[in-house]
């Protein structure tokens, strides 16, 4: 990866910033799951009750992140992204001093798929600033901005044990407003579209297949990524036993893993094309779901799970180097939609892991079903015909 010619070839203080931004938003946006263990053990919650709960950001991003892209390519990503930060704020300070009840917690994660909605403007400040040929790396490098939840998986628990999980809501506003003013002082607006997108805009690319494709395809790399992240925390704790602390670490080890990998899966595609990423990515990610499906001893399933982030943090990569390529003149829209897809795939994991605890008594029939979705994806990734298209 030569980073000095992606350096002179577009602005690089914006890259950063792009990075900055995403970071701290994801390290916002994971914060009901990273402290779901405690929250639940506090208030009495079942595992259907707890996964809702951290499922709700995921949710909420996902009409946040199409109103965001929106928003960005008609008034720019670092307005709406010093906007964006400021409702984060909002809900952090929510956490902090007035989140008592569950459902107080259920609007906190509302407000905090705003944060979530950040890929909608990071991605399209840093695409926009970068000629196509560098595209997989600038989008992966700014993605690399999933390394939020390593921060919060890591340090939300800890902080938890010694000072309650509501300080630690009110903890996260220093790195969040540090970054705020971070982003004022290096982000630069790209240049804008020719046409600014409208939602007839929107509803025309949505009758366009290599949109579904796309779409299809975030759903379930990101979808799985940050569905685990957001449970997995819950699903140590509970089905091994292991303290809140540890479980904590596993999962940051794999957002760790996800994250940091995400720009190789954006640099893989600009070398050997995206879907020839994805192919490879899914065909691994379903093979270890379905044998963590079995609910294997604590060893295995700590390698296996952390493994299954990794993959997906390739495809991640991937997916978006195909975005940047097929559709460079609508990023901003395409990034919201194809993100807003990801958190809906998101949400609906920690849902179903939750519900079949308390139906059938197991994680594994819920774990089962998402291998068996992922190992139908690879088809669809076939479909791209030779160039620009997916």
């Amino acid at each position: 990866m030569d980073f000095a010619t992606l350096r002179r070839a577009g602005h690089a203080p914006s890259l950063l910033a792009a990075l900055l931004y995403f970071d701290v938003s994801f390290m916002a946006w994971v914060l009901l799951g990273a402290l779901g263990a405690y929250i639940g053990d506090e208030l009495g919650l079942s595992a259907s009750a707890k996964g809702l709960m951290v499922a709700v950001p995921l949710l909420s991003a996902a009409f946040f992140r199409v109103a965001l892209g929106l928003l960005g390519d008609r008034y720019g990503p670092r307005r709406v992204g010093l906007l964006s930060m400021s409702v984060v704020v909002l809900a952090l300070l929510a956490g902090w001093l007035g989140a008592n009840s569950y459902g107080a917690l259920i609007g906190v994660g509302v407000l905090l798929g705003v944060a979530g909605a950040s890929f909608a403007v990071a991605l399209p400040l840093a695409s926009r600033h970068y000629p196509p040929r560098h595209q997989g790396l600038a989008m992966g490098i700014a993605g690399a901005g999933n390394s939020g939840t390593v921060l919060t998986t890591l340090a939300a628990p800890r902080i938890a044990e010694h000072l309650g999980w509501h300080a630690v809501f009110g903890l996260a506003l220093i790195p969040v407003t540090l970054v705020w003013v971070a982003f004022a002082l290096l982000a630069k607006e790209p240049p804008k579209p020719a046409v600014p997108a409208r939602l007839k805009d929107l509803r025309n690319v949505l009758r366009e297949a290599d949109a579904w494709r796309l779409c299809g395809l975030y759903a379930v790399t990101f979808g799985t990524f940050v569905g685990l992240a957001s449970f997995l925390p819950i699903f140590f704790h509970d089905q091994y036993g292991i303290s809140k602390v540890d479980a904590a670490t596993i999962v940051a080890v794999g957002a760790g893993l996800g994250s940091l990998l995400r720009p190789l899966g954006g640099y893989l595609g600009d070398r050997v094309g995206g879907t020839t990423v994805l192919t490879g990515a899914f065909g691994m990610g379903a093979a270890l779901l379905l044998f963590a499906s079995a609910l294997p001893a604590l060893a295995a399933a700590a390698i296996a799970f952390p493994i299954v982030m990794a993959v997906f943090g390739v495809g991640n990569g991937a997916v978006f180097q195909l975005v940047g390529l097929r559709y460079g003149d609508r990023i901003g829209m395409l990034t919201g939609l194809v993100g807003a897809a990801g958190g809906l795939g998101g949400f609906f994991l920690p849902t179903i892991l939750g519900s079949t605890r308390d139906l059938f008594g197991s994680y594994g029939p819920a774990i089962a079903l998402c291998g068996t979705l992922v190992a139908r994806r690879p088809l669809q990734a076939r479909l791209a015909p030779a160039g620009a298209r997916v």
